[in-house]
């Protein structure tokens, strides 16, 4: 859920085509004709789910893609929208389960097209990505395999792009002032007025203080890697494979937006797993186990690591929760897609702290412990 890449997201970005506009752009950009179109919610970019009639020699047909209209302020880094989809492709050739890009009229991955006739002369990159069938997990009751499925999918991507992802735009994922690169916790100094003067916010100050103190020193002891940066309950698609309405068995079908991907840590990315699958869990403290025993599968963390890994879940509420405050001034039509996360993000920040560092670390460790116990040496 990016909030544009500079660390002030003040200006209002996010682009605004009406139906009619998008199914012309598609026509005049990627030679296609709409037959259905719809939108989709989205943080600040601008998304559609369109249908296009197709004609491959003698049989007609119907394709589905997504069209995605970046906000104003990424769009003028072309590098880093061009590497994030080059990323997209490439882990699509590796077997994962993510979006491609249709070409332009011109060859193009994408296109930079003007926006609306105003005073700012805005311009906006459009890209169109295949459309992922799947069930997205914040519809799903969760259960242990998948949350295991998600924690081994997060560090096995993770891995993938880290070894095996070159492309000369790659330095432009080092996003140094990114504010939802989870090392940039501290920078949500300068937005918690969103808050206001209530119960949250002294929560919020110690979750900050926390960081800055307990996990900024370390950040040099713990392994980098490229983040995928947000795989929230609303990002990961899954398919049942099986028959049992008891026992589902899922798979993940799909992975969304790629759009916080940067340079982090390999901590980072189970740390934001954890949160979003808390969730919308009805045992949110039980969730951090399951996932941590699936990356674990793939990538063990260091006793350095584990030992942030309380806080930088803590961290990971405060971004969702401060900046979604703040992007909901700006965008206070949008305010319901934006503060999803708020419904139940409060309560349980406010009972991970409630009770305390020691008692969670030690119930998701003792969960992830049972996997270990189970797995052949």
């Amino acid at each position: 859920m990016s909030a544009g890449n500079d660390h002030r997201p003040q200006a209002l970005t996010k682009p605004a085509l009406g139906e009619k506009e998008a199914a012309e752009l598609v026509d005049r950009v990627f030679g296609l004709k709409v037959t259905w179109l719809r939108p989709l919610p989205s943080y600040d970019d601008q998304n559609f789910h369109v249908r296009v009639s197709t004609n491959k020699g003698a049989a007609e047909g119907a394709e589905e893609f997504v069209l995605k209209i970046t906000n104003s302020e990424d769009s003028r880094e072309p590098e880093l929208i061009e590497v994030q989809t080059q990323a997209m492709m490439f882990l699509g050739a590796e077997g994962f389960p993510s979006a491609t890009p249709y070409l332009t009229k011109d060859g193009n991955i994408m296109s930079l097209e003007p926006g609306d006739a105003g005073p700012e002369n805005k311009k906006y990159l459009v890209r169109l990505l295949t459309y992922l069938p799947g069930t997205p997990v914040a519809k799903i009751a969760t259960n242990p395999q998948l949350l295991f499925e998600i924690g081994k999918l997060a560090a096995s991507l993770d891995k993938a792009l880290a070894e095996k992802f070159h492309h000369p735009s790659v330095k432009s994922l080092h996003r140094g002032q990114f504010i939802w690169n989870l090392a940039n916790v501290p920078l949500l100094d300068q937005y918690i007025y969103a808050l206001g003067q209530n119960k949250y916010r002294a929560v919020v100050e110690q979750v900050i203080e926390q960081f800055k103190g307990k996990v900024m020193p370390k950040l040099s002891s713990f392994r980098a890697c490229i983040n995928h940066g947000d795989l929230n309950d609303h990002n990961i698609l899954v398919h049942s494979s099986s028959d049992s309405l008891e026992n589902p068995e899922y798979r993940v079908s799909g992975i969304l937006d790629f759009s916080d991907m940067s340079y982090g840590y390999y901590v980072f990315e189970v740390a934001i797993a954890i949160m979003y699958m808390m969730i919308e869990s009805p045992d949110p403290l039980g969730v951090g186990g399951h996932v941590l025993a699936g990356f674990e599968s793939v990538v063990p963390l260091t006793a350095e690591e584990r030992g942030t890994l309380f806080l930088l879940v803590s961290g990971r509420f405060a971004q969702s929760l401060v900046i979604a405050a703040h992007t909901a001034l700006l965008y206070p039509e949008n305010k319901e897609y934006l503060m999803i996360t708020a419904k139940t993000g409060w309560k349980h920040l406010v009972t991970m702290y409630e009770v305390g560092q020691d008692a969670v670390e030690k119930k998701w460790f003792e969960t992830a412990q049972t996997y270990k116990q189970h797995m052949p040496a």
